[in-house]
C-alpha cells in the first residue's frame, strides 16, 4: 500500500487534489477520471457523511487518485474510522498547537507510535494480521491545518511533532482570524509572507505545504511558490463555474 502522494512528495514533484463535497458516486467517479493526483473527501463543509464517503472511495478505487478524508474535526473515533474506511491521507482542521498535534498523530497511528484500534474493515480484512497494519503508519498521511493566529504563534511546535507529513492551509479560516474577510487566493502581502514563512519551516523539516485555492491560475503560482499540494476549488464549485460559463456563452451568442 505504498502511498503514491508521499512518493511524489519526496521526488520534489507538486501535486494537485481534487475536493469532494457532492454525496454522490457518480460525481466522485467523473472526478476521479479527470487527472487529480489525490481526491479529498470533505466531512467537515461538504454534504458528505461516512456512508457517502465510502461510497465515493469505492467508485474512485479503479482510478489513480489517492483517497483522502478531511474530518470534520480533531476527534479520535472519526479519525479512526475514515482510516479504516480505506482514507490513505487525513487532513485534520484547526490543529493550533503541539497538544493538539500530538493527539490528531495519536489518533492516526497505530501502537507504539498512536492509540489507534484496529479493525481496518475496508483498509484490509478485519480482524487479520496483514501488510496494512505493518505499514499504515508510514503510508498513510497526516495532515494538520494551519488555519488561525494561535497556529501561528505556536507553528515551529507544531511542526515538530513526530508523525505530521504535511501542513495544509485554509486561506479563508486564516483571513478571517486575523481580522480579514474569508476568501481564498488571497493577495495581501501579510497572508503571502504567511505562506512564504510556512514553507520555509516545513522545507526545513522535511515535511511539505498544501493550499485551497479557488482558481488554477492561483494554484499555479503557489506551486511557484513551494506549495507541494494544491486543491482547486471543489466538485460543486467546478461544476457551478463550468455551467455557468456555458450558459452565459450561449446567452452571448443569442442575445
Amino acid at each position: 500500500m505504498a502511498n503514491r502522494l508521499k512518493e511524489q512528495w519526496r521526488q520534489g514533484k507538486a501535486t494537485v487534489n481534487g475536493w469532494l463535497a457532492i454525496p454522490s458516486a457518480f460525481s466522485a467517479e467523473v472526478m476521479a477520471q479527470a487527472g487529480w493526483d489525490s481526491v479529498t473527501v470533505d466531512l467537515q463543509h461538504g454534504v458528505q457523511d461516512y456512508l457517502s464517503m465510502i461510497a465515493c472511495f469505492q467508485a474512485m478505487e479503479k482510478h489513480p487518485p489517492l483517497p483522502m478524508v478531511r474530518v470534520p474535526w480533531n476527534e479520535p473515533g472519526i479519525i479512526g474510522k475514515v482510516l479504516d474506511g480505506g482514507a490513505y491521507g487525513v487532513i485534520c482542521p484547526m490543529i493550533n498547537t503541539a497538544d493538539e498535534a500530538r493527539a490528531f498523530i495519536r489518533a492516526a497511528k497505530y501502537p507504539p507510535q498512536g492509540a489507534r484500534s484496529n479493525g481496518p474493515i475496508r483498509a484490509a480484512p478485519y480482524g487479520v494480521q496483514s501488510p496494512y497494519q505493518a505499514t499504515a503508519n508510514q503510508e498513510t498521511l497526516c495532515i494538520p491545518m494551519i488555519e488561525t493566529r494561535e497556529a501561528l504563534d505556536n507553528l515551529e511546535a507544531i511542526l515538530d511533532v513526530p508523525g505530521i507529513d504535511a501542513i495544509y492551509i485554509g486561506p479563508s479560516d486564516l483571513g478571517f482570524s486575523l481580522g480579514m474577510t474569508p476568501k481564498l487566493d488571497r493577495e495581501e502581502p501579510e497572508i503571502l509572507k504567511i505562506y512564504e514563512r510556512l514553507i520555509r519551516e516545513t522545507e526545513k523539516r522535511g515535511i511539505f505545504a498544501g493550499l485551497h485555492n479557488l482558481s488554477p491560475a492561483y494554484a499555479r503560482r503557489m506551486i511557484g511558490m513551494g506549495f507541494k499540494m494544491v486543491t482547486i476549488a471543489n466538485d460543486s464549485g467546478l461544476m457551478f463555474q463550468a455551467a455557468r460559463a456555458a450558459v452565459l456563452a450561449v446567452r452571448d451568442n443569442t442575445q
